[in-house]
Formats: C-alpha cells, structure tokens, sequence
C-alpha cells in the first residue's frame, strides 16, 4: 500500500534565508489513502523572538515553546516518521524550504522534492482562476474547518488529507475497482475490459538511480543518528 504523510509547519517568518524558523510540525500518516491514526507534533524553541505578527497567524508566543526542544533534537524522530513516504503539503515550496533549511543547519540530509506531492499546485490545475487556499478548498470539498480559528500544523494537516482525498477521490474508485475483482487476482490483473477479461496494470519501478538516492538517503540517516528502522527492515527483507 501507498504510505503518504501529510505535513505542514508553522514558522516564526517567510524567508528561511533570513533566519526566519519552524517553531511547529504536523504530520498525519495514510496508508492506502485511509487514515491509520498515527501522527507526528512537535512545537519547537526557534532560539529567537516570534515576531507578533507571526503569532496573529497562528497564535504561537515566545512564552509557548520556551520549554520545548530545537529542531536538530527531533530531526532523527521526524525523519524516521517520514521516511519511505510520499509527502503531501500545501505550497510545498514554503514548507519543503523551512525544512530543508533546518535539517541543513542540524547537519541532515535534506528531503527531496521529486517525494513531494504540492497540493496547491494540483488544486491549481483543477480549479484555475478560483481561490485556493486550505479554507477555500475546505469549503469547496466541504470539509469541516469550524475549528481552524488560526493556523496550526497538525489541524491544518488534519484538514489537508481530507482536502487531498476528496480531491484526488477519483485514485479511490479506481482502488476500488480493482478490489472489486476479488482476493485471487494478481496485483497485475485488476482491471477487466468490457468482454471480462482482465488486463494488465502497467507498474512503475523506480529506476536504479532512485534506489539509490534512496538508499543514500538511508545510510545517511544511519550515520548521523546510529539507527534508521526502514533500513533495518529493507536489509531483513533481503534475508
């Protein structure tokens, strides 16, 4: 099955160049497009005063995360929640910068972009012309946002993965057309013509060069943190 995390951040500023940090992550895992309830939130100190005009966006004061740890001390836990993951996030360019910008001062390897999927460039391409934004596509794909009073990254995750499934409902019915043929048919062999018969689905593997950034990308995380779990269950599916 399909695992994607849909992300999102809360930041002191706009410009990541600037200094400007992530003070809050959320994240909500879906397996096979179904929400499996897991979740990764973390507030974080930036180690700088929250402009107020930032904490009129999303109502996060100095006071709030003065307590709370800096990003390089969960960049080990928040990386082994999103590795092996297709990534959903709403102007993924905002987002994905703060981030890699982050994991670049902390000394990690940075996500790549060719694992993200930005939900408002899709949106974009569905709705040209119209508003867009997450409450804009709350309301379009009627999805409940009473309780988005300011922004916040794991409501406004929470939000998004309904926005996304709803958007990309059509992925659903085909999934739901090759369950339809029953347990006994091949992953290759879900879809059937008008005569019955099945066909197969084309599969898309990675190329040799993605395994191994993949891969990289792994032993990266093994070094820098002594454990990477995805990799230990890739090398004990090999035995």
């Amino acid at each position: 099955m399909t695992r994607q995390i849909v992300l999102d951040t809360e930041t002191t500023g706009l410009e990541p160049e600037e200094g400007h940090r992530v003070i809050e992550i959320g994240c909500v895992e879906l397996l096979g497009r179904r929400r499996t309830g897991q979740t990764f939130h973390r507030y974080l100190n930036p180690q700088l005063p929250i402009p107020q005009e930032s904490t009129e966006i999303h109502g996060i004061r100095d006071e709030d995360v003065a307590d709370c740890p800096v990003f390089h001390e969960v960049a080990d836990e928040l990386l082994e929640f999103l590795t092996g993951a297709e990534l959903v996030i709403h102007n993924a360019q905002f987002d994905l910068g703060f981030l890699n910008k982050e994991l670049e001062w902390a000394g990690w390897p940075l996500i790549e972009e060719h694992w993200v999927v930005d939900t408002l460039k899709d949106a974009r391409n569905l709705h040209p012309g119209q508003k867009n934004d997450l409450d804009s596509l709350c309301a379009r794909y009627e999805v409940d946002n009473r309780n988005r009073e300011k922004h916040g990254a794991l409501l406004d995750s929470e939000l998004l993965a309904d926005v996304f499934l709803a958007m990309t409902g059509g992925q659903e019915d085909l999934a739901l057309a090759a369950a339809e043929v029953g347990p006994e048919a091949s992953f290759g062999e879900s879809l059937g013509d008008d005569t019955g018969d099945c066909r197969p689905l084309p599969r898309l593997e990675p190329t040799a060069s993605e395994w191994q950034a993949h891969r990289n990308f792994l032993q990266r995380i093994q070094e820098v943190s002594g454990q990477c779990l995805w990799l230990t269950q890739e090398e004990d599916d090999l035995q």
